[in-house]
């Protein structure tokens, strides 16, 4: 029978986000029930807030998450109950025109569950990125779940990241960037995101990193997980500093965790010839950019977008979750705090401040 549960809503353009009780409906055919058991608080869910996302009030916020299925609906075979997973907002449809190609990372159909969660008072509720995840359970389509295996309890918290943030990092400088062995990197904005993309450059075997920002916090934090120079744009120009640091050439790969216009400008002049410019920051829908064209033409190489750091879960998580295991990938690095359901809109002003790399929610084990 549908549960009630507690859970974290925002029922307004810049309301706050509040926990409140909602109805979580059994699964049907292809839906997973599952109890949430930590959940990293996201700039993305701070968006749905702020209707940067889509109007489509009330949300349900949450999104990087780990979880144990507790209820399996009809046809579903991937996973079973007591399984413990991570969430993810990219399960393939395997039918859209992507998929047919092989393309199955850019997979424009994702499933979502069918049927929507509600207020107690039967309002439908909106789950950010098709997930809602600062909740006590929540439903979700078999195909957003992703098995892990033997992960110890304490665990949780860091592999849950890969859910959303650290994926997007990792995977801007692994599958997007494709950063080789020996290749230099700049990463601009070393938030959760740039930091990840960093930690992704140093599994990838480059030999230079240099993190850019312009608080020394995140800078200390950046070379604790790989970076090999720092620069404080605040005090440095950026481009000129990168350049400095690659024998006067410029970084193989530049990304961009910032998505400001003026961050690309950097990124996009900082590179090497035929470098490639990842942009893996969300940019704000007003921003726009001017570039001469000959300068486009001039320095060749890739500009590309990075969505959900181009992963596939069923591959990547596994591998990743792995790397941490063997002491290659410092997850529990990204986990700053660990807070209460009640805390979300708190840990959104944290966030804000630029204290924490994650905050993170933890329910049950």
């Amino acid at each position: 029978m549908p549960h009630t549960v507690n859970a974290v809503v925002v029922t307004e353009k810049n309301a706050p986000a509040e926990v409140t009780q909602i109805v979580v409906p059994d699964p049907g055919p292809g839906e997973v029930v599952v109890d949430v058991l930590t959940c990293g608080v996201c700039q993305t869910d701070q968006h749905f807030q702020q209707g940067e996302v889509g109007d489509n009030f009330p949300y349900l916020l949450g999104h990087e998450a780990t979880a144990r299925v507790a209820e399996v609906g009809e046809g579903v075979t991937n996973v079973r109950v007591g399984d413990k997973v991570i969430l993810n907002w990219r399960a393939v449809c395997g039918e859209c025109r992507a998929c047919r190609k092989g393309q199955l990372k850019y997979c424009f159909n994702t499933h979502n569950a069918q049927q929507k969660m509600t207020l107690t008072d039967g309002t439908e509720l909106e789950a950010a990125l098709g997930i809602g995840s600062f909740a006590e359970k929540t439903l979700v389509a078999a195909g957003q779940c992703t098995v892990i295996e033997d992960v110890d309890d304490s665990a949780n918290a860091a592999v849950g990241l890969l859910g959303c943030g650290v994926m997007a990092g990792i995977g801007a400088a692994i599958n997007t960037g494709e950063v080789a062995r020996g290749e230099s990197v700049a990463v601009i904005g070393c938030g959760g995101v740039g930091t990840a993309a960093i930690a992704g450059a140093k599994l990838a075997g480059a030999t230079t990193i240099i993190a850019v920002d312009i608080d020394p916090r995140k800078l200390a934090k950046a070379q604790e997980l790989g970076a090999t120079h720092t620069v404080n744009s605040a005090e440095q120009d950026a481009v000129e500093a990168i350049r400095e640091h690659t024998g006067g050439f410029g970084a193989d790969v530049v990304i961009d965790a910032v998505a400001r216009p003026e961050t690309y400008k950097q990124a996009f002049y900082a590179r090497d010839l035929a470098g490639r410019v990842v942009l893996v920051g969300v940019p704000d829908p007003a921003f726009t950019i001017e570039l001469p064209m000959i300068d486009l033409f001039g320095r060749g190489g890739a500009l590309k977008s990075s969505w959900y750091g181009d992963c596939l879960p069923s591959r990547d998580f596994p591998m990743l979750v792995d790397l941490y295991r063997q002491g290659r990938l410092d997850l529990d690095a990204f986990v700053t705090e660990r807070i209460r359901l009640d805390q979300v809109q708190e840990a959104f002003d944290t966030m804000n401040r630029g204290d924490v790399l994650r905050s993170v929610v933890e329910l049950s084990a």
